[in-house]
Order: structure tokens, then sequence, then C-alpha cells
């Protein structure tokens, strides 16, 4: 048996590659671990703006379709036009409908989250988190619903250096609100550290970094490869953030075998597993106890390392992707077994 699987993906915005690196590697982990499955990709031809751009998508999307159809994320409106019988649509979190109100709200949901439901077969969350809170917007099955962890890429691995107690570089990624900068900032306020911030400042982000007179770089549009030399000169992450729907700079962090600072909400707990300082996002003194801890404590500082070592094995893209396959078999044989049920039924008609 053989089953051709095509991936729909977004169009990258720059320095936004996270989902894509995510599905380049359960593809070039497919082979390793399975002979029957084969996938290819269709990337959109314009980025997720306007109707327009998105209907066009969405109808070519309908001309291009396999055995399964996987739409990964982030472009949810590509399952309109899409064989439902056939088609899994990966939902990376609620944020967008936890942000809006009034009208905004249900036109983002019915066409963003109510309607590419009823236009898929199978549904893959990235947590149990975002399980939970996808059914509590939408009136359907449980069972509908499968979590898949992401995974944690090969390029992420142990890179051991002397931790700098004096003056730690602490990094942060990403500048949108939910990760929590500006709380950062506060925490950090007259600690001997620098923060190292990948991703854009705003106006009132960096005036809020000049308030707390916090040592800092900021590092812009660079090039995966360099995001990732960031993780191992950095001493710690500091990702306390008020919202993620998986949290993967914990575990790339923990690969790496750097402490990881992490709130104790969402899905944060459920990805860092045992080994990470968790915090109150909300509460900037438990911010600021969090890092002493890590700061001064050696022991324990050196014990997160370790069991960050351990939980990465959970995200190893063979695992990740083995999960994937069988989805992916099981969403095939399902349209194959309604394919049969119709060809019955006509029989039976005749």
């Amino acid at each position: 048996m053989e089953i051709k699987v095509k991936q729909f993906l977004r169009r990258p915005r720059i320095s936004n590659h996270s989902l894509e690196r995510l599905y380049e590697d359960v593809r070039s982990s497919i082979p390793k671990i399975c002979n029957d499955i084969y996938i290819e990709t269709r990337v959109n031809k314009f980025r997720s703006n306007g109707i327009l751009r998105r209907l066009l998508d969405s109808v070519f999307a309908g001309f291009s379709q396999a055995d399964v159809n996987h739409v990964t994320g982030d472009v949810h409106y590509l399952t309109y036009f899409l064989n439902p019988g056939k088609t899994v649509l990966t939902i990376l979190d609620c944020v967008a409908l936890e942000r809006s109100k009034g009208i905004r709200f249900w036109i983002l949901w019915f066409f963003w989250y109510w309607l590419p439901e009823k236009r898929c077969v199978a549904i893959n969350v990235i947590s149990k988190s975002t399980h939970q809170q996808l059914l509590s917007y939408l009136n359907c099955k449980p069972e509908k619903v499968k979590i898949i962890y992401c995974s944690i890429s090969p390029e992420f691995h142990p890179s051991p250096q002397p931790f700098n107690a004096s003056c730690p570089h602490i990094l942060h990624i990403g500048t949108l609100p939910n990760k929590n900068l500006e709380g950062h900032a506060e925490a950090l306020a007259g600690l001997s550290c620098k923060l190292i911030i990948i991703g854009r400042l705003s106006e009132i982000q960096t005036l809020t970094l000049r308030k707390y007179n916090i040592l800092y770089e900021n590092l812009v549009d660079i090039s995966r490869e360099e995001v990732v030399n960031q993780y191992k000169r950095c001493d710690f992450l500091l990702f306390a953030s008020t919202y993620e729907g998986f949290g993967l700079p914990i575990i790339e962090a923990q690969a790496v075998g750097r402490p990881v600072i992490t709130s104790n909400i969402w899905s944060m707990p459920e990805v860092a597993g045992e080994a990470a300082c968790l915090v109150d996002p909300f509460d900037v003194e438990s911010i600021r106890s969090g890092i002493r801890q890590v700061i001064e404590d050696t022991e324990y500082r050196e014990g997160l390392v370790q069991k960050g070592f351990e939980n990465v094995e959970r995200f190893r893209p063979e695992v990740i992707a083995s999960q994937y396959a069988d989805l992916y078999r099981e969403v095939y044989s399902l349209s194959h077994r309604e394919n049969d049920s119709v060809k019955d039924g006509r029989q039976r008609v005749k």
C-alpha cells in the first residue's frame, strides 16, 4: 500500500520559519521509519493577507490534492476546497480567538475554526492545552482532535559552556505581546545581566528596556543558523510567556543544554516536563525569584540541564514523524472505507 500525502504550507514570512522547519523534519524522518508514505508539498502562492489572496490559494489547493491532504497550520482556509474525507488540519493554537472580541471574534471563529473543522476528517494540535482550549470553542467529537507535539530539530544538540554567574547572557525569543518582554524587563531591573532579544522591538518595548536600565542586544531578521548560535552562546533561556500553543524554544534550549525559565500556565509546563523553572508570568516577583535561583543555585541549575536532556527525547523527529505516519494511515483508511461504502450503496441501487 502506497499513501501519497500532500502537505500544504503557508508562504513564510521573514524570520518566521518554525512551522516550515517542523514539517521539514517530519518529511526527512518519514523515509527512515516507514516505506509506505510519500510526502509532497505545496507552498502557498501568496502570504496570508486579504480575502482575495486567501481565496485564490484555497482554490489552487483544491487542484493539488493527494490520498491524504494535510493543511499544516496557520492557513486554515485551504480546507475550503479540499476533500474533507481526506483532509487533516493542524491547529497550532487559539491565541487569535483569545485576543478578539465582538464581531471580530465571531468572524474569526466561523472562518478560521468552525468552517475548517467541518472541512476535515481529523485535526491535530500540538499540545494537550490547545486540545482542551479548542474543544471549548468547537462542538466537535474529542476523538477527532489528535495531539502530536512539535519535534526538536537535529541542529539543536548539546553545546556545553561555563555558566557566567557574574553577568549571564539571557536569551529572549520573540517580541509579540504574549512573549512578555515588558514583564521580563521589570523582573531583571537591577540584576547584572545582558538580555539577548530576537525579534523586532516596538517603541514601547524599547522605552521599557530603557526605563529599567536593561543592558540588551536586539537581533532582527537573523538566519536560522544564527538563531541556533544564540542558544549556544546564552547562559539560559527566559521564556515566561503569557500564552503559548506549544513553546518550541523550551525544548530547543534544553537540547543545547541551557537552563529554562518558563511559565506555569497553558502548554509550557506540559512541554517543559520537570526540566524547567516554572514561574507565574503575571507576577514580576515570581519571575525575578526564578531568575535569581537559576543564577545563584549551581546544583539546581545543573539539575535542570540534565533533566532537559532527558525531556527532549520525547520530541525527537523520528518519534513525532511516527505519530504523523499513523495519522496519515488512519485518514487514508477512513477515506477508503467511505469510498467502499459509497460503491456498495450504488451497486445495491442498481
